[in-house]
């Protein structure tokens, strides 16, 4: 009963916190978005104390079931590792903690967090992991569906479903979520649960804490006839059969073992009712533990695998005709969203879980390519411009690190300024009127004045207040100018309020 309720549980969370970042609609994060916000590293990163301490309290009560509940790259991980089951049963057998690596890859964790490296960090983060797995590699698959309902709902007349753009985002994400993909399905085809039990920094955290979780499953000792079931069919690899011992730093509480022992020799049961010969740590393994605290001061290593491309962008304009590709400007600083407060605190907050990215209705946020943001959401205006009336991007950021009080405060928040390029403007290039820029500008903060001062009727160029632009970027997105807009945004390190 009990791995039923876990299995029931585990694929409720799993399910919708996919769905969460396949949605482009938004409709799903009005129901299930809490489900990001109890994620450990994201509650971490916004100091949600509450959250953090009911998960530490939980683990303290009945072990990791984060692990094989809430965390989806753990469910992620269970589906391989059954599906590798249905091919080879009782594959598994106990293999010592490899504590040193476990430590290893944690002190190197929490040195990026301190060092504000957060880009780094978020390559081992098992939540912005799975995020990037979904965003990269389904949500393409995901809208393509959609824009086959909606190509049939139009001809039926019905609008129950709309066309959506689909473009990879990213090539570096990418490329770090296939490779995520790939490591993660050669571990858990062979070994289940390897990569919480050696790599995953949360997975460690939580399993020191579950060594004196209250409950626990129990060997008996007098009912165990030894035949190592339990052993065999253990994902976490942390049951020793001969011994009848179980590390409990290692055991997500999956149950598991409970359905396989035909005996009934093992219950999940308050730590204080351990029998008296069975598993509470031997000594030999309070030596490894020692050692394992020591390793934790002198291991260091650091892992990064990356390339740096371009979005690719799209070639036509309306379906109808060709167009020269927009080229991306070169900013001398990066654009965040309204509401980051600034680079810095954004580069320190994000976890790289795109789920930002996933939900912006307007396009006009993608991974960053550059090594020291790397996978960070960024903001470019190649696809859309971000409308002062959409919040999307700080509704469902689940570490705070995009944050909006309402729309009234994103209106006035100047996240970067508009410069106008002389040389790009077809009112000089090709002598024609436009002041396409002044027209759509949300906050009037361009005027379109004569390009002859002494002259009212000759051709006008736009003028802009830099005092009153906050950068949204519909000037640029909406300038004709090819290849490079004769208008682009340039990013302020600290956002201004104006």
């Amino acid at each position: 009963m009990l791995r039923k309720i876990r299995l029931a549980a585990a694929l409720l969370f799993f399910t919708m916190i996919t769905l969460l970042f396949l949605d482009f609609t938004g409709t799903v994060h009005g129901w299930f978005g809490w489900m990001a916000k109890i994620q450990f590293l994201p509650a971490v990163l916004a100091l949600n104390v509450g959250v953090v301490m009911t998960l530490v309290l939980l683990t303290l009560l009945l072990g990791r079931v984060y692990c094989s509940v809430v965390c989806p790259l753990g469910v992620f991980q269970d589906i391989i590792s059954w599906i590798s089951g249905r091919v080879k049963k009782n594959r598994f057998r106990y293999s010592p903690a490899l504590s040193w690596l476990r430590y290893g890859v944690l002190a190197v964790f929490v040195v990026a967090l301190v060092a504000g490296v957060v880009s780094l960090a978020a390559l081992l983060a098992p939540y912005s992991a799975y995020g990037r797995i979904i965003s990269n590699l389904l949500a393409s698959l995901y809208q393509w569906g959609n824009n086959v309902l909606a190509l049939w709902a139009e001809r039926v007349d019905s609008y129950a479903f709309y066309s959506v753009d689909t473009w990879m985002k990213g090539f570096s994400t990418f490329a770090v979520a296939v490779g995520t993909v790939i490591v993660l399905f050669i571990l858990a085809w062979r070994g289940g649960r390897t990569y919480c039990n050696t790599i995953c920094p949360v997975g460690t955290v939580l399993g020191f804490l579950s060594r004196y979780s209250y409950f626990k499953p129990v060997i008996d000792t007098s009912k165990c006839n030894g035949c190592g079931l339990c052993a065999r069919n253990c994902k976490s690899s942390c049951i020793n059969p001969k011994a009848h011992e179980i590390d409990y730093s290692r055991c997500v509480a999956c149950m598991d073992c409970l359905g396989k022992c035909r005996q009934g020799a093992i219950k999940y049961v308050p730590g204080q009712m351990l029998p008296k010969k069975s598993a509470s740590l031997p000594s030999s393994n309070v030596e490894k533990v020692d050692t394992a605290r020591r390793g934790f001061l002198t291991v260091s290593a650091l892992v990064a695998a990356s390339a740096v491309a371009k979005a690719q962008e799209k070639k036509v304009d309306g379906g109808l005709a060709p167009l020269i590709d927009r080229k991306i400007p070169k900013r001398a600083t990066s654009i965040v969203p309204a509401g980051a407060l600034s680079l810095r605190h954004f580069a320190q907050h994000c976890t790289a879980c795109q789920l930002c990215v996933s939900v912006c209705p307007n396009q006009v946020l993608r991974p960053s390519g550059d090594l020291k943001h790397l996978m960070q959401p960024e903001m470019s205006y190649e696809r859309g411009y971000c409308r002062p009336e959409c919040s999307k991007c700080a509704e469902v950021c689940p570490t705070d690190a995009i944050h909006l009080a309402d729309l009234a405060e994103k209106s006035s928040v100047q996240i970067g300024h508009a410069v106008w390029i002389a040389q790009n403007c077809i009112v000089n290039t090709d002598g024609v009127s436009c002041g396409n820029c002044a027209r759509h500008c949300p906050t009037g903060a361009i005027l379109m004045v004569p390009k002859d001062a002494d002259d009212e009727k000759s051709l006008k160029i736009p003028v802009v207040n830099t005092e009153r632009c906050i950068g949204c970027g519909a000037c640029e997105n909406l300038c004709p100018s090819r290849p490079f807009s004769a208008i682009y945004v340039e990013g302020h390190e600290m956002h201004r309020v104006i």
